[in-house]
Parts: structure tokens; C-alpha cells; sequence
């Protein structure tokens, strides 16, 4: 869509304004600054909701080259720090497919852990913790991983438990997940892959098989001479003054 360079002491409200003078732009009608959601992306995917309007850009530690998204948005959305937003798939029933995703808000402030999340996704579809099976989606892996309740021992002594946060490993939680939902009173399969996800997988075998067998050709044909194994490179990172943020801006309308 383009680039834009802005002060890291501006607002992310100023950020928005700037983004919206970008030709490709101009012609989108915002009601207000609220209305336009913005996404920090990393390799080509977007990883979180830039959140505060008023906050400093240089508070989001964005980096001198970021890379945003912008996405208008139907209704004002002013998300607060503890919120994330999700996004729920719900399976179809005898099929190994999902219905269109829906967002979905969690308020993470009192407790960031698969068991409150399933509580609130059963709320939010009036049924009981029992009757549903939840999986966060690794979409560069093409792997569902169910969400469990489980927890870690924190004292010996003691032998207390602490559930685990989902903001973690195995899960790393974050804005736009995708989280399958299988509703077990019309869905006993708690499989939660589709035929897509096997073809995805096997591209990703087939690429590191290539990949394998190009390393190979490599080191045979550098030869294994000693001079090559003992070479080391090192990078050094500076320090660069403070300049203005330059910042490559995506549609994601």
C-alpha cells in the first residue's frame, strides 16, 4: 500500500491519521480514528492490535523499520490492554471442515488460562464446559493443538499448583488466533485437522526433504576442508540515533 515515516514521540491516533492520507486511501470513510484497527505484522503475518490511542509509538517498541496493517472496521473498537482478540472456527458436524471464523473478545485481566477461555467460549455458545473441545491453530505448522487445563507445581514444600498462562509455551496466546471449537453433542470426532491441513503438511515435508538434499550437494561439493569448518562470521549491531520510524503499511480491509 505504501510507507510512511512519523516520530516515534507521535500517538498511535497520529499514526492512524497518516496511514488514512496514503493514496490507495483516500477514498475510505471513517467515522473516527476508532473505527480503524492496526496490526503489527512480522513475516507477512499479522502477530498484534496496536492498542491506546493516545499511547506513544515509540511505547509499542515497533522498531526504526515496522510493518502494519490496517483494517477498517464496521464499529467503534477501543480494546483495552488485558483484552485479546480471538478468533473462533466452529467445526463442522461429520465433516473435516470449519464454519467462517467469528472474533472474539476475551477479557484476559483475571485469569489467562484454557480453563477460563473454554468457560467464556461455552458462554458465548450456551453450552456446558463438557460439551465442547477447543484447539488453538499453528497455521505455519498446520497443526491444531488442544487447549487442557493443566498446571505446574511452583512449591516443593507446599505443593501448590499454578495453572498454566496460555500467554506461554506450549500456546503462545495472542491477537487473531485461531481457535477450533467442536461441539460434542453433534460431534464425537475430537480430530481437529482437515484435508487441507494433511496436504500443507506434506508440502512442508517435501520442502525439507529438498532442502536436506540441497545442503547435502552443498557441503559435498565445498568438501569438508578445514579451513571452511573453522570460518565464523559475526555480526555486530549498533546503535542507531533516534530518526524517525519507517513504517511499510498493508490493507487488510
Amino acid at each position: 500500500m505504501g510507507n510512511i515515516e512519523i516520530s516515534g514521540e507521535a500517538s498511535l491516533e497520529d499514526l492512524k491519521t497518516q496511514v488514512l492520507t496514503l493514496p490507495v486511501l483516500q477514498d475510505l470513510s471513517v467515522p473516527s480514528m476508532e473505527f480503524v484497527r492496526v496490526w503489527l505484522v512480522e513475516n507477512k503475518c499479522p502477530v498484534k492490535i496496536l492498542r491506546n490511542q493516545q499511547q506513544q509509538l515509540s511505547k509499542f517498541k515497533l522498531g526504526p523499520h515496522a510493518e502494519i496493517g490496517i483494517q477498517p472496521l464496521q464499529a467503534e473498537e477501543s480494546l483495552a490492554p488485558t483484552e485479546l482478540l480471538l478468533r473462533l472456527q466452529m467445526a463442522v458436524p461429520g465433516e473435516r471442515s470449519y464454519y467462517p471464523a467469528e472474533e472474539f473478545v476475551w477479557d484476559t485481566s483475571k485469569e489467562y488460562t484454557a480453563r477460563a477461555l473454554k468457560q467464556k467460549i461455552v458462554q458465548h455458545y450456551s453450552l456446558l464446559p463438557e460439551q465442547i473441545e477447543i484447539a488453538k491453530y499453528f497455521a505455519e505448522q498446520f497443526e491444531w493443538m488442544p487447549m487442557t487445563s493443566w498446571s505446574q507445581q511452583v512449591s516443593k514444600k507446599k505443593k501448590k499448583k499454578k495453572l498454566q498462562s496460555l500467554q506461554g509455551a506450549p500456546y503462545y496466546l495472542k491477537d487473531g488466533d485461531i481457535i477450533g471449537v467442536k461441539n460434542l453433542l453433534i460431534d464425537k470426532n475430537k480430530d481437529f485437522s482437515t484435508m487441507a491441513d494433511e496436504i500443507g503438511k506434506e508440502k512442508l515435508r517435501l520442502e525439507d526433504s529438498n532442502k536436506d538434499k540441497r545442503q547435502q550437494a552443498t557441503a559435498y561439493q565445498s568438501g569438508d576442508a578445514p579451513e571452511n569448518s573453522e570460518r565464523k562470521t559475526i555480526c555486530v549491531r549498533t546503535r542507531r540515533p533516534e530518526v524517525a520510524l519507517s513504517i511499510s503499511v498493508a490493507d487488510f480491509r
